[in-house]
């Protein structure tokens, strides 16, 4: 009797999503500040929001990526007082497969992987809210393709790079 080596199961690796390989998502960056707490929890006046979304990327090997959405979102009262602010940089690493074309790096990064890091990134935003005494802050689904767009917009006109407002937001 002979022994043959059997296979193991392969390890749980890298999320394959098509043409990119997804290989870790983490926050890089995060500040939250309730500067007039408790008063602020205490009042109970609807806020005025402001919600800005970025989307940057960093290149670390021919076809190895940081893709980096940040998130900055700020409440004030009527009388533009501070209740919070917050900003967020969650990030993930990615690689291109090696049939992706040059045209189409930037679409999978700005639009794709953005897509990915999306819902991570907003449930980590309203889940600060509420453990800072707030309800939820809910950022509405960010159109990436439209974001995108404006990038390149802005980058043949020699402007820096774009902030785009994120959309509705709502609290649940």
């Amino acid at each position: 009797m002979t022994d043959t080596p059997t296979s193991a199961p392969p390890a749980p690796g890298p999320a394959q999503t098509g043409p990119l390989t997804l290989h870790g998502q983490y926050i890089k960056d995060m500040s939250f500040e309730n500067p007039r707490a408790p008063q602020s929890l205490i009042e109970q006046k609807q806020p005025q929001l402001t919600l800005n979304v970025t989307v940057n990327t960093r290149q670390f090997d021919v076809k190895t990526f940081e893709v980096a959405l940040s998130i900055e979102a700020s409440a004030q009262t009527p009388e533009k007082e501070p209740l919070f602010m917050l900003e967020l940089v969650y990030a993930g690493t990615v690689t291109l497969g090696a049939d992706v074309p040059p045209e189409a790096t930037g679409p999978l990064l700005f639009i794709e992987t953005a897509r990915l890091l999306f819902p991570f990134a907003r449930a980590i935003v309203a889940n600060a809210t509420r453990e800072a005494g707030f309800p939820p802050l809910n950022i509405a689904p960010v159109d990436f393709v439209a974001l995108y767009r404006q990038q390149l917009d802005q980058q043949a006109g020699g402007v820096p790079s774009p902030t785009v407002p994120g959309g509705p937001v709502g609290h649940a």
